[in-house]
């Protein structure tokens, strides 16, 4: 899993039916960007947990992703 940072919104009006309904945002980690399945929520400016590879699917086997934010990271106290 990688801390990432959420920085856009990405709109597909065609799409496979697994996919109908999923959110996809734009993340950025270690100057590279990738497009994630959002499972919680998150919003621009959100620092995320994104899980990738196999484990982007954990929640759902049937969905085709290989990167999914899975948490929204709190601030330091």
């Amino acid at each position: 899993m990688i801390v990432a940072t959420v920085t856009g919104n990405f709109w597909a009006t065609k799409k496979c039916e697994t996919l109908r309904g999923q959110i996809f945002l734009e993340v950025v980690f270690d100057g590279h960007r990738a497009v994630a399945a959002d499972y919680v929520g998150a919003g621009i400016g959100d620092r995320v947990l994104v899980a990738m590879g196999s484990a982007a699917r954990a929640g759902n086997e049937a969905l085709p992703c290989d990167a999914a934010i899975v948490a929204i990271l709190d601030e330091k106290p």
